[in-house]
């Protein structure tokens, strides 16, 4: 992993001169760190999103309508959202290794819990354990990497952290569909085997964080003593974020800059997991193998992945964060609503391609505006509280596009839901940004 030295708010062409010591030691920072949480969020994202293969056959085994999968599919992030701020004010108390560790042990055993999966109502259960066991990984792992990467890198090293929500769609999608194939060894039906391949990763990749995770800068024995006073002394000058203090919760819940960062990353968050929920149905819709739908999915996601670098490698080059969020939240909306306008397999794969550029591509910036608007004070609890209530309207979208879908027989039209939301995150971010300039 190559970072380039750029400072934050510098045009590319204008680079500063950046020390030996810095360099090292954010070189070995990134190694250390990075591949690491990326494997864990790569592996937490294929356990979440893995339904959505597992339904084109899983839904006829057990009896599950449209309207079904999607409450089940909600079920999650309601779980998510309930347990997501206390999860993240825990990994203050405990440490990220502790705590990360203890996240991925409980979701890679409910997940491999999905495999028994009988009815509606054993599939509602599962979801909402799954939910409250993934709570607090991603808002941890950002305030993590914000603990450990001054504020030039962190648009870049977010996006580079991120790129594992495409790649596990891009990856994971042949994967599960070769999981599939193996219908009935061993006596389990190839759905079932997706859910307890998939999960037990999770579980051994726990178990390691316990060891590969330093919890603080000061811990890191992998840094010398010159390096580990450099970074803690620039961490220090930017005010990182700290420990959540008592009290806390409540004023990060009753914060306006929350709140309209939350709306921003509402429609992207619904967008995002949406489509890798149901984007393997649209795709089957089109009357594909389900081998075929496998290597279509990978597509869209496998561009995006790519983007989402490059685009967060240009926000920390120019330090511009509105324009590098609001712009790719315009396509996204664009492009959703384009669906309705086509019925050709070759359009609409281009318009998804579109949609997951840009609802991608603001992952960098825009949580790089998160941790630079937030008071360090407030960070621990801001980051969990915009994820969080983010997550009510992923949570109403995903259920709410099973039921359009049911009612209409039109995956497009289940789609407007996630157009609206993104478009109104596009405005509300250049909102944001007048505000900011007015001040």
């Amino acid at each position: 992993m190559t970072i380039p030295i750029v400072a934050d708010g510098q045009p590319a062409d204008r680079p500063i001169v950046v020390s030996e010591i810095e360099k090292q030691t954010m070189r070995k920072v990134a190694w250390r760190i990075v591949p690491f949480l990326i494997l864990c969020y790569f592996i937490a994202y294929v356990d979440r999103v893995n339904i959505g293969f597992a339904a084109l056959t899983m839904n006829a085994d057990v009896g599950l309508s449209q309207t079904a999968f999607g409450i089940g599919g909600s079920l999650f992030f309601i779980a998510y959202v309930l347990f997501e701020v206390p999860s993240n004010v825990a990994m203050e108390k405990f440490g990220a290794r502790v705590w990360i560790a203890r996240i991925m042990i409980t979701w890679g055993m409910v997940g491999i819990g999905m495999a028994f999966v009988s009815g509606a109502w054993s599939f509602y259960t599962l979801r909402f354990l799954l939910g409250a066991a993934e709570a607090g990984f991603f808002p941890g792992a950002v305030l993590y990497l914000a603990q450990w990467f001054p504020r030039a890198y962190r648009a870049r090293i977010v996006a580079t952290f991120m790129v594992a929500i495409p790649l596990s769609n891009f990856l994971g999608s042949p994967i599960s569909a070769l999981l599939l194939s193996l219908d009935g060894m061993a006596g389990f039906a190839g759905w079932q085997w997706v859910f307890i391949l998939e999960s037990l990763p999770a579980v051994m990749l726990g178990l390691a964080a316990l060891f590969l995770l330093p919890s603080r800068p000061k811990d890191a024995t992998f840094l010398n003593e010159e390096e580990r006073g450099w970074l803690s002394d620039t961490l220090a000058s930017e005010h990182a974020p700290g420990t959540a203090k008592p009290g806390s919760v409540w004023r990060t819940l009753t914060n306006g800059k929350v709140w309209a960062l939350a709306v921003v990353y509402c429609g992207s968050s619904a967008t995002s997991n949406a489509l890798s929920i149901w984007q393997p149905q649209i795709l089957k819709s089109f009357g594909l193998t389900t081998w075929e739908t496998g290597l279509l999915n990978m597509i869209p996601f496998g561009i995006a992945a790519i983007f989402m670098i490059v685009w967060g490698r240009i926000a920390d080059k120019t330090g511009e964060r509105i324009w590098s969020t609001a712009i790719p939240l315009a396509l996204t909306s664009g492009s959703l609503f384009a669906t309705l306008l086509t019925g050709s397999l070759v359009v609409t794969m281009i318009l998804l391609t579109l949609v997951l550029l840009g609802n991608y591509a603001i992952k960098g910036p825009f949580w790089a505006l998160s941790t630079e608007t937030l008071p360090p004070s407030m960070a621990a609890a801001g980051v969990a509280a915009i994820n969080t209530i983010a997550h009510l309207g992923t949570g109403g979208a995903t259920s709410v596009l099973g039921y359009i879908k049911d009612q209409t027989g039109s995956f497009p039209m289940a789609l407007i839901p996630l157009a609206t939301l993104t478009m109104i995150g596009s405005i509300t971010t250049l909102l944001i940004g007048r505000a900011q300039r007015r001040q």
